[in-house]
């Protein structure tokens, strides 16, 4: 077998299937990428048995047949050669021979009759979602997963698409973040996903309204078909928190406030919080400023800001943490922040509409 090909692609192509690589297999071939040549094509493929990717690239090609090889060697070799055009020779015994220009190597790959395919999913059930939004819907809620295993269907996200809105959900207890679109699609989707498996899927999509994201599933896995790239991930078993129930009906107290002023006050008080000094963050609002104090046994910080504020004054605790994620994750130069008192979660959302909503639960103040 022979395949000659531009080294950019093929560099590219193997890097975003490595991603699928298992690290450490009982199976060897998982730790590496199959190669499939057929006519003017070589189709690479990375499979942990939880997530695949698979993509192809054009190519000059002699035989057919696969192949695995070491996804370190073959990357870093293809992306070190000297020209832009690489050729690969693969031998009865499978050795592998690169030549570009006056460089040659080789090494050794092995047989592809171990690897396993990837799970087949019907592609008639399927919808389609402008890569761009897909990427802002994980981005800003993918930071509400739980890390905790012992409920492992939290560890996910939740596609939840009926009457024509796209909600993408994250909880883990202590926080809960919504994502919403208007979508064109019918049907009634209600699935898991597994955080990892967006993470990577939010890399490869592009930041181009015209390019479109397809994602097909079934009961059991869902595919996310991205340009010429592939990812296959399975689904997380079990029932996911009815998340509408823990969005409030109303607010007793609404501040509009500079979400960058906010996020710079709470990284202040980050200083003064670690593993050893551990202190909510004590937070006043009412007559147009939002009091904010913190003391631990580092130090202490007393700060103001000003902001919009209508309704009861209120004092409540929260973790630092928790909310400085939520608003990182939040869009807009201004958001608005909706309470019910002091042991009710916070919930803040957009200027306008409620395109996201990302709710934190709050801590108890000592008197």
């Amino acid at each position: 077998m022979k395949f000659i090909c531009n080294k950019t692609e093929l560099s590219e192509a193997i890097s975003n299937v490595s991603r699928a690589v298992s690290p450490k297999s009982t199976i060897a071939a998982l730790e590496g990428i199959k190669v499939k040549l057929t006519e003017g094509q070589v189709e690479l493929t990375a499979y942990n048995l939880e997530m695949g990717i698979r993509t192809a690239i054009t190519a000059n090609t002699e035989g057919e047949g696969e192949f695995v090889v070491s996804a370190r060697l073959f990357s870093e070799f293809t992306r070190r050669m000297s020209g832009e055009e690489v050729t690969f020779n693969i031998d009865d015994n499978l050795t592998i021979i690169i030549s570009c220009i006056a460089t040659e190597c080789s090494f050794q790959a092995m047989s592809a009759d171990e690897y396993p395919e990837l799970p087949v999913v019907d592609s008639e059930r399927s919808f389609t979602v402008k890569q761009t939004i897909l990427r802002s819907m994980i981005n800003q809620t993918s930071y509400a997963t739980s890390v905790n295993e012992s409920k492992p269907v939290l560890t996910g996200e939740l596609f939840d698409i009926e009457d024509g809105s796209f909600n993408m959900v994250a909880i883990d207890g202590f926080r809960l973040a919504i994502r919403n679109e208007l979508t064109d699609c019918k049907e009634k989707y209600h699935f898991v996903v597994p955080k990892k498996a967006l993470l990577e899927v939010s890399t490869l999509l592009k930041d181009d309204d015209e390019k479109l994201c397809t994602i097909c599933t079934n009961e059991r896995h869902i595919i996310f078909q991205i340009d010429n790239v592939l990812v296959i991930s399975r689904l997380l078993e079990g029932a996911f928190h009815n998340y509408k129930l823990s969005i409030p009906g109303g607010f007793k107290t609404e501040a509009i406030v500079n979400k960058r002023d906010f996020s710079t006050c709470l990284e202040r008080c980050s200083l003064l919080i670690d593993d050893k000094n551990k202190s909510p963050i004590r937070c006043e609002i009412g007559n147009g400023v939002m009091k904010i104090n913190c003391k631990t046994g580092i130090g202490k910080i007393n700060d103001a800001l000003s902001a919009d504020i209508s309704g009861e004054t209120v004092t409540i605790g929260f973790n630092n943490k928790l909310l400085l994620e939520a608003l990182r994750a939040a869009e807009g130069d201004k958001v608005r922040i909706r309470l019910n008192g002091a042991m009710k979660v916070i919930e803040i959302l957009p200027l306008e509409g409620e395109s996201y909503i990302f709710l934190v639960m709050p801590i108890q103040l000592k008197n």
